[in-house]
């Protein structure tokens, strides 16, 4: 953990109001950024740093007040310094998703059903003011694996066929993400604060919002490769997310498109934080993100990656290769 003071941290807490705070550092995540718990008496609140030019702070902003001015619980901005990339935030407190189930298996599938809610919400909303997620972004997501793991692995691929496969598997499912919903990217178990009425609960990490497809943050969450989800859990919230819906057959098969191709960006940008930023402890995650991949790639939506697989990294090959992993 790097404990060093942000530059100029004095004068940007001076001019929030919150002079003379006692600022601890707390565990940081897989960016550039850094978070601290700021106190000052009785009172609490959070701060990001978020350095540029590895980070620029104006997306987390326009994020946080959209989805606040909407009625779901970001943190509010209680002072921001863009130039310097330093966010006050309201502190949600230190009940997390991930511990809370963890620690009260017994409620899980509550807390899960809460989570599917606040989704529902999002979803009823029109598309937010971001980018749309198009064929461009899954490829160059989808492109981390081959860019990044497979020669970590000393394996040799076809990566034209495997951007062929991708889009011959999307090409069918983006008609479907039309006019599409704000999408998170990184909604799962860790960024879920609990705040003490299920009805709200605090989101973290939506920086790199989009507008895209509703199946990707239910994937995000049900495919987490920070925890584990049964697949009878999974197939419940699915059920709970659609309702009676009609069209759930596409849904299903959009639903593993995006796992597929979420799990293998996922698989490389692990492996990008070990080889580039030297973060190797996100490689023991790898085994439950392949996983899930490979139970994506049953799905016959996904046929053409899965011939791709089936040529270039065979199933025997992967299954020793989706074991733990010690660099």
């Amino acid at each position: 953990m790097d404990l060093k003071l942000p530059e100029g941290l004095d004068a940007f807490l001076a001019a929030a109001g919150w002079a003379q705070a006692v600022v601890e550092p707390l565990a940081g995540d897989a960016s550039f950024r850094r978070y601290f718990r700021v106190t000052k008496g009785e009172q609490t609140a959070m701060l990001m740093d978020a350095p540029p030019p590895e980070e620029d702070v104006a997306p987390f902003l326009r994020a946080a007040r959209w989805l606040d001015d909407n009625g779901l619980r970001a943190p509010r901005i209680l002072h921001a310094d863009p130039a310097r990339g330093l966010i006050l935030l309201e502190d949600f407190g230190t009940v997390r998703m991930r511990e809370y189930v963890d620690d009260w298996p017994d409620d899980e599938r509550e807390i899960y059903a809460a989570a599917i809610a606040t989704l529902q919400k999002l979803h009823q909303l029109p598309p937010g003011p971001f980018t749309d997620y198009g064929m461009t972004e899954y490829q160059r997501e989808a492109r981390l694996f081959v860019d990044w793991y497979v020669p970590a692995r000393g394996l040799y691929v076809d990566g034209r066929t495997w951007t062929a496969a991708w889009e011959e598997v999307l090409a069918p499912m983006l008609p479907r993400q039309r006019l599409g919903v704000t999408v998170l990217r990184d909604y799962h178990a860790e960024n879920i604060m609990l705040l003490g009425d299920l009805e709200k609960q605090g989101l973290l990490d939506f920086q790199d919002a989009l507008n895209g497809h509703p199946a990707y943050d239910l994937v995000s969450l049900l495919q987490d490769a920070r925890r584990d989800v049964s697949p009878e859990l999974e197939a419940e919230m699915i059920d709970l997310y659609w309702g009676d819906r009609p069209g759930k057959k596409d849904f299903l098969a959009d639903y593993a498109v995006l796992g597929a191709q979420r799990n293998a960006k996922i698989v490389g940008i692990f492996v990008r934080l070990w080889k580039r930023d030297g973060k190797p402890r996100y490689l023991a995650m790898i085994p439950r993100v392949w996983a899930a991949m490979e139970r994506d790639l049953a799905h016959p939506a996904l046929a053409p990656v899965a011939r791709w697989f089936d040529a270039n990294i065979p199933a025997d090959l992967r299954a020793a290769l989706g074991g733990e992993w010690n660099p």
